[in-house]
């Protein structure tokens, strides 16, 4: 398995901005901390869809708006009741569910009392079928990853419960493990049960601490509400996506679909404008409920613990990067008269490998993220508030020690119970870039 590079001595050359000495290091980027000198030499981020783009652009006003709201109190986060804006939202959900319930009553009509004419009842059928795309439903387990139980992993879910009392709430029914560098929370099933989802690609590189302060971050969701997760909502919008992409215009190849897109040119735009307007009232309550579960990170796992685990979410390509490298290098041992071997080793070692790696990289290289963050606007998803303006809120306010301490005891026995999802994933990996 490929090792962490040695340590190389020190070498330094001047800034050639503003001359000044900077460090040079082969496995990093050489930048000037004093002029930004090569801070950000990528490319540019690729071009986004006009929908994502927009999303991006809200994202980042109401966040920079909230973040400076919470820095002039000096404070955490608070939270606020329903305003205008949240009333609203819930009364365009409501319409938007009126509407499928009105279609759903339609093709009920259209079965039951045309059913003498032939014809009205094969329509009713044909509306009930699209009816049943657009029908809210409660969410599900994901698929094709490892889930445990409290039976399978009795240590990590006594550290979520102590997490969620921490927080304001209570603990999570299922974790799901994937291979994501990221992490997130919804519900599942009829009776709203809770899941929690913990990306091995973050998870891994992340410190005890780091890790209570990201699950405070995700249950902090729960203990806190967000009107773009409640079911209303998230249904109303779940909805018109499904409109929009039924009503998408079709390919011309015959008068008949000429026709049919110019009758839904009109509905496919007020679909449209009603997703950004339901997406416009929720967003800022949206980014309040990021800032208010960055609050309960710092307070489950210490403020210093919250603050450098969104660090972690800067290097994400790095994390990439590597699990892709090692899993390409095990997919190739195969042919060695070891390659058996050698891959099974690899598949044990791979998250340790992961954990090594990131751990080498130094305090400048996370700096210069930092800064490239700031430029670029860098954050989790299109929702989300700006990462650095999240983690300029946590180290603006107080500080807070942890309320919950995970100590080595507890880390190597949560990964005990671990272990086996790891495997798998890693087996996952090894697979998919085979192919």
């Amino acid at each position: 398995m490929q090792t962490v590079d040695e340590v190389e001595a020190p070498q330094v050359r001047q800034c050639p901005g503003c001359g000044a000495t900077i460090s040079v290091n082969p496995r990093f980027v050489s930048w000037c901390a004093a002029c930004d000198w090569n801070v950000d030499p990528s490319a540019p981020d690729p071009e986004r869809g006009r929908l994502a783009a927009f999303r991006r652009r809200l994202a980042g006003r109401y966040g920079q708006q909230l973040a400076e709201e919470i820095e002039r109190s000096g404070q955490e986060a608070k939270r606020v009741g329903a305003d205008g804006s949240t009333v609203l939202a819930f009364g365009v959900s409501l319409l938007v569910h009126s509407v499928t319930a009105g279609l759903l009553l339609a093709a009920g009509l259209l079965i039951i009392g045309g059913w003498h004419t032939g014809i009205l009842p094969v329509l009713g059928l044909v509306l009930l079928v699209v009816v049943a795309g657009l029908v809210p439903r409660p969410g599900r387990l994901p698929r094709d990853v490892p889930v445990l139980y409290r039976d399978d992993a009795p240590r990590l879910f006594e550290l979520i419960d102590e997490v969620a009392a921490a927080v304001g709430t209570t603990g999570v029914h299922a974790v799901a493990v994937d291979t994501a560098h990221n992490a997130w929370v919804h519900t599942y099933g009829i009776r709203n049960r809770r899941v929690m989802c913990l990306g091995a690609g973050l998870w891994e590189i992340l410190s005890p601490q780091e890790r209570v302060a990201l699950l405070g971050h995700e249950l902090g969701h729960f203990a806190n509400g967000d009107v773009r997760s409640s079911f209303v909502t998230q249904g109303a919008l779940r909805s018109l996506a499904h409109w929009y992409a039924f009503l998408l215009p079709q390919p011309i190849v015959s008068m008949v679909h000429l026709c049919t897109n110019v009758l839904v040119f009109l509905p496919r735009w007020a679909v449209h404008g009603l997703f950004l307007l339901l997406d416009s009232l929720t967003m800022r309550a949206s980014q309040r409920a990021e800032y208010l579960a960055d609050a309960g990170a710092a307070r489950a796992g210490s403020t210093e613990a919250a603050v450098t685990m969104l660090d972690r979410l800067l290097i994400g390509d790095a994390v990439e990067a590597h699990l892709r490298r090692e899993s390409i290098a095990a997919t190739r041992a195969d042919g060695g008269p070891r390659g058996r071997e050698t891959r099974e080793a690899i598949e044990r070692d791979l998250w340790e490998g992961l954990a090594a790696r990131i751990g080498s990289i130094p305090e400048t290289e996370y700096e210069r993220r930092r800064r490239v963050s700031a430029r670029r606007g860098h954050s989790v998803d299109d929702t989300h508030p700006p990462t650095h303006l999240r983690r300029r809120c946590l180290a603006a306010a107080a500080p807070q020690p942890a309320r919950v301490v995970c100590d080595a005891s507890r880390a190597q026995s949560i990964a005990a119970e671990l272990a086996p999802a790891r495997a798998r994933l890693a087996r996952t990996l090894i697979r998919y870039n085979a192919d």
